[in-house]
Order: C-alpha cells, then sequence, then structure tokens
C-alpha cells in the first residue's frame, strides 16, 4: 500500500458581520479575528493560515466610494492594523457597493496561491442595484480550486421566495475564467457566507420569539429556520452543508447592546455554509473539517452580531505534489502564474524594512 502524504493542512477562519453602515474607528477585532489565542485552529500559536473576512452594509456614500478607488476601504484598513503585525498578507479584496470581501493570507502561502479572481453580482431591483448581490474571491490553493462568496440577500420575514431569486440569480451570473472553474459549484471546495437574512417561518410575535431564546429553546425554533428549509427542499443552498447553530439567533439587535430589537422578530440572518468534492479525483483526497461555529455577542456596533467558523482544510495524495494536483485540476498550466502577486511582494518587504530599521 502506497502512504498517503499531505500536500497542504490548512486552518481557514471565516468571518461575517453586517456593520450597519458604520465606520470601525473604536472596535477592537482581537477576540473577533481570535487573535489572542482563542482560535481552534492547530498548532502552538494557534493562528489561522488564512482569514476569509466578510462584510454587508459598509458605508458607501458617494465620498467613500470614489476615495476606494485610490485605497481600501476603512474596514480593509481597520483589519490590516490587526493582521500585518501577525504576517498576514491580504490576497485579494472585492466589493459590491455595501458587500465587501477580504481574503488575508500567512506569508508563508503566498507561493502556493494563484489564479486569484473576484467577481461580483448585483441582485437587487432585478439585477440593476448593488445593495443586495455577492462579492467573491477565488483561487488555485495548492493546486485546489477555492471559492468563498460573499452574499447579502432580500430582507424581511415574507421576502423568502426573493431571497431563493437573490440565490439562484447569484448561481447564474457568477462567472469566471479560469479554466474548469467557471461557476461557484465548479470549484473542490465552497465557502458561502454573509447576511443571508432568512427569518423563522410563523406567526408567533417578536416578544414571543424573545422569550423563546432566553429560555434557550434554541433548537425548537431553528425548526422553524428559513434557511434549513429551502435547503431540504432543493431550492436553494441545497448543495451546502451547515453545522447546526448552538448561539442565539444573531438579529436583530438595539445598536450599542445585546438586547434584542423588537421591531423585528429574532433570526439567524449570518451564515457560514461549505461544500467540498471529497473523491473528485482519483488519488487524490480533498478533506474538510470544521472545527468552530459561534456568533461574538460581545460585539454592539450594529444590529447584526458577528458569526465567525474555522475549518481545517487538508489535501492528500499518494503520489502526486502540489504541481501535479494542479495540472490535473486546472486542465494544464496555462495561465497559471507561480510568482507571488506584485502587492505582495511589496508589503513583505515593507514589513521586512520596518523590522530592519525599527
Amino acid at each position: 500500500m502506497v502512504a498517503t502524504s499531505i500536500i497542504a493542512e490548512l486552518c481557514i477562519y471565516i468571518l461575517t458581520w453586517n456593520v450597519g453602515t458604520h465606520y470601525p474607528e473604536d472596535v477592537n477585532l482581537t477576540d473577533m479575528l481570535a487573535l489572542n489565542g482563542t482560535s481552534s485552529c492547530p498548532g502552538e500559536d494557534k493562528r489561522p493560515d488564512l482569514y476569509i473576512l466578510g462584510f454587508q452594509e459598509v458605508n458607501v456614500k458617494p465620498k467613500n466610494q470614489f476615495l476606494n478607488i485610490f485605497q481600501d476601504n476603512q474596514w480593509t484598513l481597520k483589519v490590516r492594523e490587526y493582521l500585518s503585525d501577525h504576517d498576514y498578507v491580504k490576497v485579494e479584496t472585492a466589493q459590491l457597493q455595501g458587500i465587501l470581501i477580504n481574503v488575508w493570507s500567512l506569508g508563508k502561502h503566498i507561493n502556493n496561491i494563484n489564479n486569484i479572481e473576484s467577481e461580483t453580482t448585483k441582485v437587487g431591483l432585478g439585477g440593476l442595484w448593488g445593495n443586495k448581490g455577492a462579492a467573491s474571491v477565488r483561487m488555485s490553493l495548492y493546486g485546489s480550486g477555492v471559492t468563498f462568496v460573499n452574499s447579502h440577500l432580500a430582507a424581511h420575514d415574507e421576502h423568502l421566495k426573493e431571497r431563493v431569486i437573490d440565490y439562484n440569480q447569484i448561481l447564474d451570473n457568477h462567472h469566471y475564467k479560469v479554466r474548469n472553474y467557471r461557476t461557484i459549484f465548479d470549484h473542490d471546495y465552497v465557502f458561502w457566507f454573509g447576511d443571508l437574512n432568512f427569518r423563522l417561518n410563523g406567526h408567533d410575535t417578536p416578544e414571543e420569539v424573545k422569550a423563546e431564546v432566553e429560555l434557550d429553546h434554541l433548537d425548537d425554533l431553528f425548526t422553524r429556520d428559513q434557511l434549513q428549509m429551502v435547503r431540504e427542499a432543493g431550492n436553494a443552498f441545497s448543495l451546502l452543508t451547515e453545522e447546526k447553530p448552538t448561539f442565539r439567533p444573531t438579529f436583530k439587535y438595539v445598536e450599542g447592546t445585546s438586547d434584542y430589537d423588537l421591531k423585528r422578530r429574532p433570526a439567524w440572518c449570518d451564515r457560514i455554509l461549505y461544500r467540498v468534492e471529497e473523491n473528485k479525483y482519483p488519488d487524490i483526497k480533498l478533506e474538510l473539517q470544521q472545527l468552530s461555529y459561534k456568533s461574538h455577542p460581545q460585539y454592539t456596533l450594529s444590529d447584526h452580531k458577528p458569526v465567525t467558523a474555522e475549518f481545517l482544510l487538508a489535501i492528500k495524495a499518494e503520489h502526486q505534489t502540489s504541481e501535479d494536483i494542479y495540472e490535473m485540476t486546472h486542465g494544464g498550466a496555462g495561465g497559471r502564474s507561480t510568482e507571488t502577486p506584485l502587492s505582495s511582494v511589496i508589503i513583505i518587504f515593507c514589513i521586512s524594512l520596518y523590522r530592519t530599521i525599527f
């Protein structure tokens, strides 16, 4: 029997947070990004290998949209303050109005991240407006095809049909240029997250739902979760898996507090789902293990609580190297860049120069 070797084993940290158009000036991200040693990642320092950060409703005033042409969004700059000191490099960022996605990697992985591509799809006003939709980043990661999709779907209890339509519009209109990975579900690994806005079926009042939450009757409430229902019916998100949330509903809160705003019924709007094609290629095993799934109730900036999940992604093979896997998965080396992105080179150089001088 030929021994299986591990081509890559990476801990991936995903965040989704609807920030309600607020700026990040006074927000401390240490706990939210598990920079205090609280992550579930293996290893002594417990650092994730990749951070994938999805924000919704970032401020999109015309002035800010103009400035973002020349510099990163303020949330991206805030994240940089925390991650750059821990040897993370920004791989890519994509934004569709208020929908923002950041991908950050430890510097040691940069040479194994290729074919980076971003895409956006508008679904607001029948596809004319980007207040709702998706922004994504796809890449070749140690030879495998991975995509991360951050989306914000239609709001309100009664708009379940619109949320399903939004999902299918994103699938139909989200296209990449990389061979063999033209669509979202062509990818070997798919992570889909965001303010998906699914609510609870039923006609109980906000006060009644809140009472059930306070009694920790979360399992009973979750049986009425619309996202779970449409997945089981095959109408949307049925190709994806979600670990059952054990945290309280993440919407809607009075800003600045952890008290529910009873203008709306509490619901699990903020979700993280995934998919892996484990046996897609001969003699290659693609694995994904979820390590955590939690909310961060101490953050009170907006009417949503941030939600994070950690995954251990492993690529194993009997004979192949990551180069062999790339040839197999991407259909040849055409168009592949084996060089570190120029922006990453500059960042790494500046960090090294800073440390040398100071």
